[in-house]
């Protein structure tokens, strides 16, 4: 063999023999790493509430749903509805009158996201409509009309 071709070979030899002795470290240093750990058990991060806890404390059942009251909802006031055609729909313009379903004088609909809550009746405040609920509807009588 040539003298480089013999250097080439030591070069090559010593980098694998450098590898593997970093190698063999590297495992020791594993294995102590998680023998120390193999006593210690994973412990779950305590992130959320337990739903028991929420029972046992009323205090704090009353604090957590103080957050929810600043959250946003739709409330909708429908006077009532009907069905037009888009030929219809395309020939009204400024002035023109459309028939609902609802009587005059009849009850509006008070919704909540959709979900109809009560019924009023329209009033005017300082040139501004308002809606004065006369019937408030409780959870039960949602309940039976979901089940329609």
């Amino acid at each position: 063999m040539s003298d480089l071709a013999e250097a080439e070979e030591q070069v090559s030899d010593d980098d694998w023999a450098a590898a593997m002795a970093e190698q063999t470290t590297a495992d020791e240093a594993l294995a102590a790493l998680d023998a120390d750990h193999a006593t210690v058990e994973a412990q779950p991060a305590n992130i959320f509430q337990q739903f028991g806890e929420s029972a046992n404390k009323p205090a704090e059942g009353l604090r957590d749903f103080e957050m929810i009251l600043d959250i946003p909802v739709q409330l909708t006031v429908e006077l009532g509805r009907t069905k037009i055609s888009i030929r219809n729909l395309l020939q009204l313009g400024h002035g023109s009158v459309v028939e609902l379903d609802g009587m005059a004088g009849e009850p509006m609909d008070v919704l909540v996201n959709g979900t109809l809550i009560a019924q009023g009746e329209v009033v005017v405040v300082n040139d501004k409509f308002g809606i004065r609920l006369t019937d408030i509807i409780t959870p039960a009588e949602r309940m039976k009309k979901l089940k329609r």
